[in-house]
């Protein structure tokens, strides 16, 4: 504990019981194997039919949403320096059957995904989420990174959308977004905050420059 704050280290794979005991809010440390798989690999493996690209064992239980910084070396061999997280609510409507079909328990991504999102798909499968502590964290995730045992796909996909697989130690630090029950980190806080908002903008004018999500009722941002 430092302070109110929980740190918590998982060995991967994670059993039930493993994650039954973690808070949201916590921070997490993950030590075992991981591997990565966004769009790509979802539409590949789902709406393409080619199922997944090796067996669980090979792969591991964890999957994480993101864009690594790999090469492939002289020798054939593989090393993958930093990761960086992708937004996970793109990848809602593949989730049902990623979770049934990849046997994953732990998804790890950036930005969460919906409340109902968890209680439709996470909870009925025992799966919770990590999210990235903020931005920039890529080069220290990466030091986590102990060894790139495989890949897969990466002729089919190119390097940012191949399945890399990660032998990690100490990899993080992970925020626990959604527990077991499906509670969420995010919408508890949104909650103590959203009140505020429309105050804390009163008299402000429109933003002039808007991106993709975002609205002028600031309570309807997209997270």
């Amino acid at each position: 504990m430092a302070g109110n704050l929980k740190i918590v280290h998982l060995d991967l794979p994670a059993s039930t019981e493993d994650l039954a005991r973690l808070e949201i809010g916590s921070v997490v440390y993950l030590s075992g194997r991981v591997f990565t798989a966004r769009e790509g690999v979802y539409k590949r493996a789902i709406e393409d039919g080619q199922g997944m690209p090796a067996s669980r064992e090979a792969l591991g239980s964890a999957n994480f949403h993101c864009s690594p910084a790999a090469a492939v070396e002289a020798d054939g061999s593989y090393t993958v320096g930093a990761v960086t997280a992708t937004a996970s609510f793109r990848f809602a409507k593949w989730l049902d059957q990623w979770l049934t079909l990849s046997g994953c328990n732990v998804i790890i991504g950036k930005g969460g995904m919906t409340s109902a999102a968890y209680r439709d798909f996470f909870v009925p499968h025992k799966a919770i989420y990590l999210t990235t502590v903020g931005y920039g964290t890529g080069a220290l995730l990466g030091r986590g990174i102990k060894r790139v045992p495989g890949v897969y796909w990466l002729e089919e996909l190119g390097l940012a959308q191949a399945v890399w697989v990660l032998d990690v130690e100490k990899f993080g630090p992970f925020l626990v977004e959604s527990d077991l029950q499906g509670n969420s980190l995010f919408e508890r806080e949104n909650a103590k905050i959203a009140p505020g908002i429309a105050k804390l903008y009163a008299g402000t004018k429109p933003a002039t420059l808007h991106r993709y999500g975002e609205t002028d009722d600031k309570t309807e941002e997209l997270i």
